[in-house]
């Protein structure tokens, strides 16, 4: 498969740059069993799940990754911080004239912080550089960081974005992206859920900034994912376990908790515990956990867009695309969601 299999024209109007006034408050695209398209509203999406059936949700938190600095010879430094390695080291993507060598120091900008916060660089790592902080890396942030939103979203970060990038039930510190599937929930239709009989259950994927790198290569088997690090509790594992036996579905909220909950099952069986995944999901792959995705839209020729081509056809999801369009859907990480059914699958097989 090509890269160019996965291209579509999309008018930048149709890119969210805001989220919508509440959550909850987006349009969501019903892809049934046969493939055809159902306008619904978010709040819908209760109507579209049994009894027995299990969410799970991924309950990383965003951090504030993004640093500014400048170098001892007084070049200025962008840091995005891909990994928490541990409490006082992080790879980071580095944006500077010239990449700082080995040895050297950045000097974060402190803002009001009368203390000086110097950062050292230890080692380069292909793309990524390892730094070593003063204080604990999750403090720093903290207080100077700056939240990650995605390039294509323009304008500066603001506190509603601190809150609103951010699903309700971000728990673990360690993203660089939201997982924005999530984003449309919020209290009130968990706890409507719950009182429906649907339960939910949790994993951690702390998403990484390479899921907004492009796809460089024209042949998508020659791409390689970075990796990012995930946990699947063993009460999600029991939770699964039980959801199969009682004939409910696992509907996976997001691509993020589908990739943890498709990396650990690997063997066919889903294990508890935590590790890397690079996971790269494509036309032709066999889902070994998930039944049903809610998504939102995903960016022309990136590596989600051939993820939900995989998990409900491509022919589904570029008709489902072409009437989003159509229908003027918001796109991206503050746009409208999806809500898909693998056995699409069958109806509509990979070529």
């Amino acid at each position: 498969m090509q890269l160019a299999d996965f291209d579509f024209d999309l008018p930048d109007e149709l890119i969210a740059q805001f989220p919508p006034e509440t959550r909850g408050a987006s349009r969501l695209l019903h892809v049934d069993s046969t493939g055809a398209c159902h306008d619904r509203q978010f709040r819908y999406l209760p109507a579209l799940l049994r009894p027995h059936d299990l969410l799970v949700l991924n309950d990383t938190r965003v951090i504030k990754a993004r640093l500014f600095g400048q170098k001892a010879s007084g070049g200025k430094v962008e840091l995005l911080v891909e990994r928490v390695l541990d409490e006082y080291e992080a790879l980071a993507f580095i944006r500077a004239s010239h990449a700082p060598k080995p040895g050297s120091a950045i000097h974060l900008e402190s803002g009001q912080l009368a203390d000086d916060v110097t950062v050292e660089v230890l080692a380069r790592q292909d793309d990524l550089t390892r730094l070593r902080f003063p204080r604990p890396v999750l403090d720093v942030l903290e207080q100077l960081g700056r939240l990650p939103l995605p390039p294509y979203i323009e304008h500066t970060p603001t506190a509603d974005d601190e809150t609103r990038y951010q699903t309700v039930y971000a728990n673990e510190p360690g993203a660089v992206a939201a997982p924005t599937a999530g984003l449309h929930f919020d209290e009130a239709m968990l706890d409507a859920l719950d009182a429906q009989g649907i339960q939910s259950a949790r994993v951690t994927l702390h998403v990484g900034a390479g899921t907004f790198q492009p796809v460089r290569v024209a042949g998508i088997a020659d791409h390689r994912m970075h990796s990012e690090r995930y946990t699947i509790p063993q009460a999600t594992v029991d939770a699964i376990r039980d959801t199969r036996a009682r004939g409910g579905r696992v509907v996976a909220v997001g691509t993020t908790s589908l990739r943890a909950l498709e990396a650990a099952a690997q063997s066919g069986e889903l294990h508890a515990g935590s590790g890397e995944t690079d996971i790269f999901i494509t036309p032709g792959y066999r889902f070994n956990v998930v039944d049903a995705l809610v998504t939102n839209f995903h960016l022309p020729k990136s590596t989600l867009l051939m993820l939900v081509s995989a998990f409900a056809g491509q022919d589904t999801i570029r008709a489902a695309y072409a009437h989003a369009i159509a229908e003027r859907y918001r796109f991206f990480s503050y746009g409208d969601a999806m809500f898909l059914e693998k056995h699409c699958l069958e109806k509509n097989p990979a070529p």
